[in-house]
Order: structure tokens, then sequence, then C-alpha cells
């Protein structure tokens, strides 16, 4: 089963979930499951991992404006 398909499938029944608890439901199918397949285990695995990062935004990093830059945005705020 495809990442895509297990999520759909996933929010058929579940439509309320979000990616992050279905990617935590994975993890916790794969510590739980004793009588899976190691093909299945395998792809539970395969899409936790891959998934796992996924629903939080990167870091946005601002960079600090030189002083002359700065003074012209502050001068260009004050006239609008």
């Amino acid at each position: 089963m495809k990442p895509k398909d297990l999520l759909s499938a996933v929010r058929e029944r579940h439509p309320n979930a979000t990616k992050k608890e279905i990617v935590r439901a994975a993890f916790f199918a794969l510590i739980e499951g004793h009588g899976t397949s190691s093909e299945q285990a395998q792809n539970l695995h395969s899409f936790a991992i891959g998934e796992r990062g996924s629903d939080e935004s990167e870091p946005v990093v601002s960079k600090k404006l030189s002083k002359k830059k700065r003074n012209q945005a502050q001068q260009a705020q004050s006239t609008h």
C-alpha cells in the first residue's frame, strides 16, 4: 500500500484525523503489531519515516536588515 493510499483509507473512516495523528498511529501499529508480516511492517515503517516531519513547516529564518535598509523601510512606512 502506498502512503497516499494509506492516508486516504484512514481519512475515509476518520475524516478529522490529521496527517500527524495518522503517522503516529502507523508507528503505534508497528510497535504493537506482533502478528504482522515483515512486508506489512516494512510498508508501515517506510510510510511513518517518510511522513513524520513533512507535516510541520520548516523554520523561517529572517535576515537582519542593514541600518540603511531599515531606515528606508521606516521612511517608506511613515509616508504611507
